[in-house]
C-alpha cells in the first residue's frame, strides 16, 4: 500500500543561516555555554536537558552561533509533536536538508533506500532496506563531515520517532570526530504526555557517549537582565523571579501579562497575573489528577506547607501526591517535607481557579490544625466571608505579633486583612486600619498592599488627614522611582492645606522627589528647610529630623559649609526622638559623611553596630541600605571579600521586595571593581546605569555611570571613559553638586583626559576641583588629584617630580587605609619609573603593588601587575637615544595606526578623535621623528631602536 508522499515540513533542517552569526550569549548563560563548548570539542556529545520554557533551545543556538562563527556548517533538526508516531519522519528531513554532494556518492542499495525514505521511490511496498538506510545515513553525516567540521543540532529530542533514532544512533556511532552533536531534551516528567510530548525520550546515544548539561532557571539578578532586554520594568525582577521560579518563558509571559493590563507599575497590586501567563500556569497544573491538585491547593493557601501539615489537614496520602507534582516539576520537596512551589504563578492560578467556598474550607481546615497562633488568625479570618469586629481586633494582635517578630510582609498583610474584616458599621476604626495597613506596607516595601489600603481608604469618607498619610505611604513604596506619581503630590498637598504637620510630611516627599527625580537639590533643599519649619512648629520632633537630615544632604551637595552644622542639629534631635528605622535618618547620613571623607572605621564600625537591629526588626528598606552602605565602605577599604558579600544581600533583599535594583548594582558594581572582576563590575554598572534611567533616578545615574567610567579607565577604554565620565561632569554639573568627594569623578576623567592627550584639559580640570577640596577640607580628594597630577608631570617630560609626587601620595594613602589606591599610585609609579628608564625600580613598585593588592583580595588589581607591559607602558620607556620616547602615549597609539596604514578617516574613528584632531596630533608627530611621510613613519616605527608591542 503506498504511503503519503513525505513533503519536509518548515521547520526541516537547513545549513546554519549565516545571518545568525554573532548573537550574544542568552542572558544569564554564559557560564553554561562555555561549559557545553568544552564539551563538544572534547567529547563531541553534549545533552542540554531541563524544563520546558528554561532556554535550552536559546543556548543551543547560541553554540550553534559560535560553530558558524568558526566556519562549521551547523544543521538543525526539529522534530514536531506529529513526528513522533510517524516512521522516518526526522530521518527524512534531515536526508532532505543535506547538499547534493554528500549524496552523490552513495551506491545504488543505499540511494534507493534513501529513495524510499523520502518517498521519491515508486517501491514503497516492500519499504525501505534498514541495512542500506543505516548505511546511507552515516555516509551522508561521514562526507558532510569530511568537507568541514559540522554541528548537528536536534531540538525537542523526546519528539524524535523511533526509526530515525534507531538510523541516527548507528550513524553517529560511525561518525568522524569532527561530526558534534548537541540534543536538546525535555525530560519525560516535565513533559506530562500532553500533546506537546513525544513520549519517553529515545536516546541517541549510550549514555556514557555523552555529557548532560542541566540548563537551570535563572537568578533573580539575571531575571532583572532579561526584563531590561526586553524592555520591562527591571524593578518587578524580583516578584517577576518569584512568579516564574527562573523560568525565562514563564518570566517573559508573566511581565507580557503586565504590559497587557496597562497597569502603572506604582499602582500595580503584587501582579496582575492574567492572559497569557495565567493560561501558562494552567498548561503547566493540567497533567495534575484531581487529588494532586486538591494537596496542591492546600499548600497553596498555607503559610508554611508541609507534608505533615497537609496530612493533618485532611490530605491522608499528601507525600503520594505530591511527590508525583514533583515528579511534574510543578514543587521540590525537602528532606523535612517542607512544600515549595517552583513557580510562584502555579499556586497563584491555583487559588485564582478556585471558587470561594472551596478556598474557605481550605483554610478552615488548616485553622484547625495550624500549631502558629498567628498563622491558625489567617487562616481563620481568610475563612470567614462575614465581618466580625472580634475576628478583626484578633487579625490586628496578629499583625503587631508578626512585626514584632520581624515579619513585616506578614504584617502588613494581615494588618490589611484587620481592616477589610472590620464591619462596616465601625467606620472610623475600619479606616484607622486601613492606614495602619497602608503604613505597616510602607514599612515591609509592599507596594501593591500599600495601594489596596489608599484605594479602600479614599473610596470612603476619609479625613485630609486619613488621605494624606494613606498617600504618602503610598509614595514610600516606590522607591527610587518617583517619576510617575505627580498626582499623588498634587492630591496630597491640597489636602494637607492648612495642616502644619500634614505638609511638613509632604514637603518632605517632595524634597526628595526634587532631587532624585528631578535631579535638582536647590529645590530639594528648600522644601526640607521648609518642611523642618512646619514641624518644629508643631512639635513633630521626628519629621522635623528627617527634614534637617535631607537639608544637610543637599547642604553638602551643594558645598555649603552649613552641612555638618545642620546635620548636628538633625541628630540632637533623632536622640530624643528615637525613631524606629534608619533610612533617611541623620544617623545613617553621619555614617555617609564618614564614608565621603573616608573615615572608614569609624563608618564601619557604626554601621555593624546598627545591623543586628535592623536585622532583627526593621524595616527591609533599612536592610537594604545598610548592606549597600556597608558594601561601599568595605570596598573603599580594600576589604574585598566583605564587600562582595554586603553587596550581594543588599541585592537579593531588593528583588525580593521589588525595588529598583539600580542602587543595588551600583554597590556590587563597586565591590566587584576593588574584588570581583572588572568585566563583573561594568556589567553591574551598566544594569545600574539603565535601571536608574528607567526610574528617571538622577542621584544613582550619575553613580553608576562613575562606576562605569572607572572601570573602562583601568581596563584600557579610554575613548568609552572618556564618554562615560564627561556623562557624569555634565550630569552632576546639571544637578549644581559641588562637593567633590561624594562622587570623586574629577580624578578618573582627568586621567582619561590624560590618556586622550587631552593635557591641558586634565590639567584644567585638576585646577578647577583642587581648591574646591581644599575650601571644604577634602584631603583624600587632594590626594587623587595628586596621582593625577603626577602623571601630567610624567607626560609632560618631568618624571623625577612626578616619581616623588606618586611615592608620597601613595604613603598618604596608606597611612588614611586607602590601600587600593594606594596600590594604583605603586602601578603608576612603576610606569613613571620605566618612563624613566629606572628597570629595577618600576619592578619594585610593581611588586609592592601586587603585595598591598595581595592582601587586600583584590584580584582584578591584581591581574593589572602581573600583565606585561601595555604599548603605553613600552613607548614610556624604549630603547636609549629612540626618538619614539618623545611621543606621548596618544601619539604612539595614532602613530602606530597610520604606520599599520589606517588613513587619518579610519584613524579618528578607531581612536574616536575627530579628523581634524588626528591631522593636527600627526603633524606633532612627524615634527618629533622628524620625519615627512607615511613610509618614514613607518620605518621609525620598526626600526631596531622601536619599542616592543
Amino acid at each position: 500500500m503506498r504511503s503519503t508522499p513525505y513533503a519536509p515540513a518548515p521547520y526541516a533542517p537547513t545549513p546554519y543561516a549565516p545571518g545568525r552569526t554573532g548573537r550574544a550569549a542568552p542572558v544569564g548563560r554564559a557560564e553554561l555555554l562555555a561549559r557545553l563548548e568544552h564539551v563538544l570539542l572534547g567529547r563531541g556529545r553534549a545533552l542540554l536537558t531541563g524544563a520546558p520554557g528554561v532556554g535550552k533551545t536559546e543556548v543551543a543556538q547560541a553554540a550553534a552561533d559560535q560553530a558558524a562563527a568558526r566556519g562549521e556548517t551547523v544543521v538543525w533538526l526539529a522534530p514536531q509533536p506529529a513526528d513522533h508516531d510517524m516512521p522516518g519522519a526526522a530521518a527524512a528531513a534531515l536526508i532532505a536538508s543535506v547538499p547534493a554532494f554528500a549524496l552523490d556518492g552513495l551506491p545504488g542499495p543505499q540511494r534507493d533506500a534513501v529513495a524510499v525514505l523520502c518517498r521519491e521511490s515508486a517501491a514503497l511496498e516492500s519499504g525501505w532496506d534498514p541495512i542500506a538506510l543505516r548505511l546511507a545515513v552515516a555516509s551522508v553525516l561521514r562526507t558532510l563531515a569530511e568537507q568541514s567540521p559540522v554541528l548537528l543540532v536536534v531540538d525537542d529530542a523526546q519528539r524524535i520517532d523511533a526509526d530515525s533514532a534507531d538510523l541516527l544512533r548507528f550513524a553517529l556511532h560511525l561518525a568522524p570526530p569532527t561530526l558534534r552533536v548537541v540534543a536538546v531534551e525535555t525530560p519525560a516528567p516535565y513533559a506530562g504526555g500532553g500533546a506537546d510530548s513525544g513520549g519517553a525520550p529515545l536516546p541517541l546515544w549510550v549514555a556514557s557517549e555523552a555529557d548532560v548539561l542541566l540548563v537551570p532557571p535563572l537568578q533573580a539578578d539575571e531575571m532583572a537582565e532579561l526584563l531590561v532586554h526586553h524592555r520591562l520594568p527591571s524593578r518587578l525582577a524580583g516578584r517577576i523571579h518569584r512568579a516564574s521560579g527562573g523560568n525565562p518563558r514563564l518570566a517573559l509571559a508573566v511581565g507580557r501579562s503586565l504590559a497587557d493590563s496597562r497597569t502603572p507599575v506604582h499602582h500595580a497590586e503584587a501582579l496582575p497575573l492574567s492572559g497569557r501567563a495565567r493560561d501558562v500556569a494552567r498548561r503547566m497544573l493540567a497533567p495534575a489528577s484531581a487529588p494532586v491538585r486538591a494537596t496542591l491547593l492546600l499548600a497553596a493557601l498555607a503559610l508554611r506547607p508541609t507534608t505533615a501539615l497537609l496530612r493533618r489537614a485532611g490530605r491522608p496520602t499528601a507525600e503520594a501526591e505530591l511527590a508525583a507534582a514533583e515528579r511534574a516539576g510543578l514543587i521540590s520537596l525537602t528532606e523535612d517535607g517542607t512544600v515549595a512551589f517552583t513557580a510562584g504563578l502555579l499556586p497563584s492560578t491555583l487559588v485564582h481557579d478556585t471558587c470561594w467556598t472551596e478556598r474557605s474550607r481550605g483554610h478552615a481546615a488548616l485553622a484547625a490544625v495550624a500549631d502558629d497562633p498567628v498563622e491558625a488568625v489567617r487562616h481563620r479570618a481568610l475563612a470567614n466571608d462575614v465581618p466580625d469586629e472580634d475576628l478583626a481586633a484578633e487579625v490586628a494582635e496578629a499583625a503587631d505579633t508578626a512585626r514584632r517578630r520581624g515579619n513585616s510582609a506578614l504584617a502588613a498583610e494581615l494588618a490589611l486583612l484587620a481592616a477589610e474584616t472590620t464591619p462596616a458599621g465601625l467606620g472610623r476604626r475600619r479606616l484607622e486600619r486601613l492606614v495602619d495597613a497602608a503604613e505597616e506596607a510602607a514599612r515591609a516595601a509592599r507596594a501593591d498592599l500599600a495601594v489596596r489600603a489608599a484605594a479602600d481608604l479614599l473610596a470612603r469618607d476619609a479625613t485630609p488627614a486619613d488621605r494624606v498619610r494613606a498617600r504618602l505611604a503610598v509614595l514610600d513604596t516606590a522607591g527610587q522611582g518617583l517619576t510617575d506619581l505627580d498626582e499623588i503630590y498634587v492630591h496630597a498637598m491640597e489636602d494637607s492645606e492648612g495642616e502644619p504637620a500634614l505638609r511638613a510630611a509632604v514637603q518632605l516627599r517632595l524634597a526628595v522627589k526634587y532631587v532624585l527625580a528631578d535631579g535638582d537639590p536647590v529645590r530639594s533643599r528648600t522644601a526640607a528647610v521648609e518642611s523642618a519649619a512646619l514641624a518644629m512648629s508643631v512639635g513633630d520632633r521626628h519629621t522635623a529630623a528627617q527634614a534637617l537630615t535631607q537639608q544637610a544632604r543637599m547642604d553638602r551637595v551643594l558645598g555649603s559649609p552649613d552641612a555638618e552644622r545642620t546635620l548636628a542639629e538633625a541628630r540632637a534631635l533623632e536622640m530624643t526622638d528615637r525613631p524606629l528605622g534608619v533610612r533617611n535618618t541623620a544617623q545613617i547620613l553621619t555614617i555617609r559623611h564618614a564614608l565621603f571623607d573616608d573615615r572608614l572605621t569609624e563608618a564601619r564600625d557604626q554601621l555593624y553596630a546598627l545591623l543586628p537591629l535592623v536585622e532583627r526588626r526593621g524595616p527591609v528598606e533599612d536592610a537594604i541600605e545598610l548592606f549597600r552602605t556597608l558594601a561601599e565602605v568595605e570596598a573603599r577599604r580594600g576589604q574585598c571579600a566583605a564587600a562582595l558579600a554586603h553587596a550581594g544581600r543588599s541585592l537579593a533583599l531588593t528583588l525580593e521586595a521589588g525595588l529598583s535594583p539600580g542602587p543595588a548594582w551600583y554597590a556590587l558594581a563597586l565591590a566587584e571593581t576593588a574584588g570581583g572582576s572588572f568585566a563583573r563590575a561594568a556589567g553591574y554598572a551598566r544594569r545600574s546605569v539603565r535601571a536608574s534611567e528607567e526610574e528617571g533616578d538622577h542621584v544613582f545615574l550619575s553613580r553608576s555611570l562613575y562606576a562605569l567610567g572607572r572601570v573602562q579607565l583601568v581596563t584600557g577604554d579610554v575613548a568609552g571613559a572618556l564618554e562615560t565620565l564627561r556623562r557624569v561632569r555634565d550630569n552632576e554639573a546639571a544637578q549644581c553638586a559641588v562637593d567633590p568627594s561624594m562622587l570623586r569623578w574629577h580624578e578618573e576623567l582627568a586621567e582619561a583626559l590624560l590618556a586622550g592627550d587631552a593635557l591641558e584639559e586634565a590639567q584644567a580640570l585638576l585646577a578647577d576641583v583642587g581648591p574646591v577640596a581644599e575650601r571644604l577640607g577634602r584631603t583624600t580628594v587632594l590626594l587623587g588629584c595628586d596621582r593625577v597630577y603626577a602623571l601630567c608631570l610624567a607626560a609632560g617630560g618631568r618624571t623625577d617630580e612626578a616619581a616623588d609626587l606618586l611615592v608620597g601620595t601613595a604613603d598618604r594613602f596608606a597611612g588614611h587605609g586607602l590601600v587600593l589606591e594606594q596600590g594604583r599610585c605603586l602601578i603608576a609609579l612603576a610606569r613613571v619609573e620605566r618612563r624613566r628608564r629606572r628597570r629595577s625600580a618600576a619592578q619594585a613598585a610593581m611588586q609592592a603593588a601586587a603585595a598591598v593588592f595581595e592582601r587586600a583580595g583584590a584580584e582584578p588589581w591584581l591581574g593589572l601587575t602581573a600583565e606585561s607591559p601595555s604599548p603605553a607602558d613600552a613607548a614610556a620607556a624604549p630603547a636609549a637615544g629612540s626618538a619614539l620616547s618623545r611621543l606621548t602615549e596618544a601619539e604612539l597609539r595614532l602613530a602606530r595606526l597610520v604606520g599599520e596604514g589606517a588613513s587619518n578617516q579610519e584613524a579618528a574613528a578607531r581612536l574616536y578623535l575627530s579628523v581634524k584632531t588626528v591631522e593636527a596630533r600627526l603633524t606633532r608627530i612627524y615634527q618629533k621623528l622628524d620625519v615627512r611621510s607615511r613610509a618614514q613613519l613607518a620605518t621609525a616605527l620598526n626600526g631596531p631602536a622601536a619599542p616592543s608591542r
